[in-house]
This record gives structure tokens, sequence and C-alpha cells, in this order.
């Protein structure tokens, strides 16, 4: 088998098992079924593009296919983007004004028509070899460049947003999805790279063996880290419900007024009030409680609790409400004569809903695990 024929078999197993991928995206039954959507579309689309991995020769044949397929790069970073929203807002829905996102595509499309969809195969030829040295071009794969970055940081900010309102206004919110699908963003972005460097590798060196094992990688890599996020997007199904795209960080809805003896005298009086009623009435028992159910039980706008824990406090209502669990799991660790309660049973006492999310709060406010905490406490 030579390097080739390996090359070949390697880019179809990637492109295979990406569009099954995509296929059981489609198919699952799940209530996130536009994010699983948009999610299998860019697969798809990354799948329609490795297909250049799996030629030897330029496909005379079928121009017209080929260079529909050359289009389908630029839904690749728009699709990716409208997923990131989707995850991140649960009331996100696709709308008309969304079609503004494939003009780029269409764009192209038009310019491909001019050339090559309606032409016969000598101009579509001479079309080809010109392409080149074409400052429209040249222009496009700029254009390219551009999309991608700009709707990749776009993306990074989305999920910045999202995870700092998630924060503000949640309790147990298990953001492992929205980590990892931070984490996979930025591994995207960085195998990006690699697509220069084959762009590189190629004006330097032209279609030689080292473009070729770039190309291998870069398949690869793709697909392993698609794996890797799917398995824990799958595995972790009921822990990211997307925040209300109409909540906003509350220091763009309150900005923290300038300090004086007054604002500091009503200020902590209103934290030592809101400390007392956690205290005696317990509200972060409920694993549900976010920032609008306290507001209610303490008879305040949920704007002006939210500033008085984010702002003056300078906690996240998550972190606010652990500590209290935290504090109510450590008492029962304590307590010998609950020596029968198992880990699982204080966690839900306490309030979380999650095996990993209480041993991972535990941790970070007692700097050690809760089974530890309690044989150190005999």
């Amino acid at each position: 088998m030579d390097k080739y024929s390996f090359l070949e078999i390697a880019a179809f197993t990637g492109i295979f098992l990406v569009l099954l991928l995509a296929l059981f995206l489609l198919t699952v039954k799940t209530k996130h079924k536009l994010a699983n959507w948009l999610l299998a579309f860019f697969l798809f689309t990354n799948a329609v593009d490795a297909c250049k991995f799996l030629m030897r020769d330029f496909p005379v044949n079928f121009i017209n296919l080929e260079a529909f397929r050359w289009s389908i790069n630029y839904l690749v970073p728009a699709s990716f983007y409208l997923y990131v929203l989707s995850v991140c807002f649960s009331k996100f829905r696709l709308k008309p004004k969304h079609l503004w996102h494939t003009i780029p595509f269409i764009a192209f499309n038009l310019y491909m028509a001019y050339g090559i969809y309606f032409e016969d195969r000598t101009s579509k030829v001479s079309f080809i070899n010109a392409l080149s040295e074409s400052p429209v071009m040249q222009f496009f794969h700029i254009l390219f460049e551009v999309l991608f970055q700009v709707y990749f940081i776009a993306s990074f900010l989305v999920i910045r947003k999202s995870k700092t309102v998630y924060l503000e206004n949640y309790t147990n919110p298990n953001i492992s999805i929205l980590n990892a699908l931070y984490k996979i963003t930025i591994l995207y972005y960085v195998l990006h790279f690699l697509v220069l460097i084959r762009w590189l590798v190629t004006f330097i060196f032209g279609l030689g063996e080292i473009r070729q094992w770039i190309v291998t990688l870069d398949g690869f890599a793709f697909f392993f880290c698609t794996c890797w996020y799917l398995f824990v997007a799958l595995n972790k199904p009921e822990f990211f419900r997307g925040v209300n795209s109409q909540l906003k960080p509350i220091v763009e809805l309150i900005p923290k007024q300038k300090p004086s003896s007054a604002i500091d005298d009503e200020k902590n009086k209103q934290i030592l009030a809101l400390k007392e009623f956690m205290i005696e009435k317990e509200p972060y028992l409920d694993s549900s409680l976010t920032i609008q159910d306290l507001a209610e039980q303490l008879k305040m706008p949920a704007k002006d609790l939210s500033a008085l824990i984010n702002l003056y406090m300078n906690k996240h209502f998550f972190d606010f409400i652990n500590e209290y669990r935290i504090e109510k799991a450590k008492e029962i660790l304590k307590d010998s004569s609950q020596k029968d309660v198992t880990i699982l049973e204080i966690l839900y006492q306490v309030g979380f809903n999650s095996k990993s999310s209480f041993s991972t709060s535990f941790k970070k406010y007692t700097g050690t695990t809760p089974t530890d905490f309690r044989k150190n406490s005999k």
C-alpha cells in the first residue's frame, strides 16, 4: 500500500465517520433538535469539503460539483456560530434575518455561475486555469479568512456572555457543556491554522508529500476533537439548558454606584438581611432555585438582588448559593448521628443535583473531598 492510498483510506474513513455522526445528530430523539441539526450541518459541510482529500486529479467530468463544493466553505463558520447561539440561548430560533449569513455563499456561487456553471468544458477549464491570477478569487480567499475570524471570535464572546449570565442568575447550572463548547471552539480555531499552514506549504512546495501529511493530520484532528465534544455533550445532556436570551450581564444593566457612606450603609443592611434570610429560611435547599425565585421570596426586584450579590458582594449568584449548600453539607458530614447518610443523599439534601458538581464545589470551598472531610471530622 503506497502512501497516497493510505492517505485516501484515512480520509475516506474520517469522512464516513463524520457523516455518521451527523446522521446520528439528525435522527436522535432530543428536545434540543435545532442545536443538533446545526451541528450536523456544520459536520456535513466539513465532510463535503474533505472530499478533496480523496481526489488525485481535478474532477474534469464534475467541474460544476467541484465548484459548488468550494462554495460550501462559506457556510462553515456561520453554521458553527449559529450552533453556538442555539446551545447558549434556550429561546434561539432560526429566523429570516439569519439568511444574511448565506450572502458570501450566494455571492461565490454567482461568481461560479459567471465562469463555470453555465459554460462549456473548454471555457470552464480556461476559467479555472486563470483563477489563481484572478483578483476576484483572491478577494474570496481573503473573505473566507475574515469570515472565519469574525464568526469564531463572535462565538467566543457569546459563550463568555452566556456563562456570565448563567452564573449570575442560576444555581446548580452544571456548565460542563459550556466549558466543552468553549474548548471545542478553541480547538477548531487552532485547527484552522493547520489549513493556513497547508496553504503556505502548497505555495512554497506545491502539491507534495508534506502537504498530504498536513491534510491527513488536519482531518484526523478535526474528527477526534468532534468525537470528544459529542462524547461530553451526549453523556451529560441534562447539564445544560441554555440561558434566556433576554438576560444580560448585570454590569450592563446596573452600573455599580460610586462608593459613599449612605450607599455603603444601605447596602450593608441589605446584605445583612439577605444573609439572615438565607440562614433562617434556607432557600438554597431548592435545587432549581434561580435569582428570580429568591427575589420573589425576599420581595425585592430581581435586578436589585442581582446587583447586590454580583456587584456589592462581588460574587456570582451561583457561588453565593453554593457556599450555603457546602456549609450545610459540612454540618451533616460532621454530625455523627448522620454517619449512615450517604454522600449522594447529602448532595441532594443540600440542593445539588449532580455528584460531579457537588464534589467540584466542595473541594473548591474546603480543599478536600466530602469523603475525606467526613473521615477527618471524626
